[in-house]
């Protein structure tokens, strides 16, 4: 029997490295699962909508696709936006057998990420112990997003940092500049941003310039295609091929 294709959701951007970062990131899915179809699709900005992609896996002759969105929590668009394009795609093609699988989050391996970054920007274990993270996210309305990422930053408390807080680009508060500035008030002798998002775009990009102007001593890239992600991406695709108590073989 054939594997269900892989269908990877993502938000989109009129920020091109937005889409190449996507586009990076499947392609390391596709080199750590050989044989396994990985297909791309967005939600807004960038083509091919996910639509039109399901759309031509059908015509294709595709039966069965996990719809995987690229995202870091359960906030609107894994409630809604997503489940909305999918129930009308369900719709058109009936014959295509469509599941949704989990958001990314909150993970061992998205922390496991956030630290590689953190190392590449130079941030060593020795550090730690005198160091403050800023775990800065995107934002949302919602109060279950902002209430995991919280959750997020509370148990990196206990990873060896002197101190762990949370920001958010948009919609709620602390400001990632609001949180450096507070970590430095509490006589923290150095601080580094960790980006909490996938790609850049114009909310990473607040995010840094955040950072720059309340002086951050330290500031991570984004997750972007890092192994640990994509090793996230096949693990949540393999969660909704396999019913709960299923083997699941190779």
């Amino acid at each position: 029997m054939s594997h269900p294709v892989l269908l990877v959701i993502a938000h989109g951007s009129r920020d091109p490295r937005h889409a190449a970062t996507v586009h990076a990131l499947t392609e390391r899915v596709r080199a750590q699962r050989p044989g396994l179809r990985v297909e791309t699709g967005f939600l807004e900005f960038n083509a091919p909508s996910v639509p039109r992609v399901l759309e031509r896996l059908a015509a294709e002759g595709a039966d069965e696709i996990i719809a995987l969105p690229l995202l870091l929590t359960r906030a609107f668009h894994a409630k809604t936006d997503i489940p909305s394009v999918l129930r009308e795609a369900r719709a058109r093609l009936p014959r295509l057998h469509i599941r949704q699988a989990d958001v990314l989050g909150p993970s061992p391996l998205l922390n496991a990420t956030l630290d590689r970054r953190l190392r590449e920007a130079g941030v060593r274990p020795g550090d730690l112990p005198r160091t403050g993270l800023v775990l800065a996210s995107a934002g949302s309305t919602d109060p279950e997003a902002i209430a995991v990422i919280a959750e997020i930053a509370r148990e990196l408390r206990h990873t060896g940092w002197c101190a762990v807080r949370p920001a958010f680009a948009s919609a709620a508060l602390p400001r990632t500049e609001d949180a450096v500035r507070a970590l430095r008030a509490e006589g923290v002798d150095r601080v580094a941003v960790a980006p909490y998002v996938i790609a850049p775009g114009r909310l990473p990009d607040r995010i840094a310039a955040g950072a720059e102007a309340a002086g951050a001593d330290v500031l991570a890239d984004v997750l972007g295609p890092a192994p640990e992600l994509a090793r996230l991406l096949l693990d949540r695709y393999d969660e909704a091929r396999v019913p709960v108590g299923a083997s699941l073989s190779a």
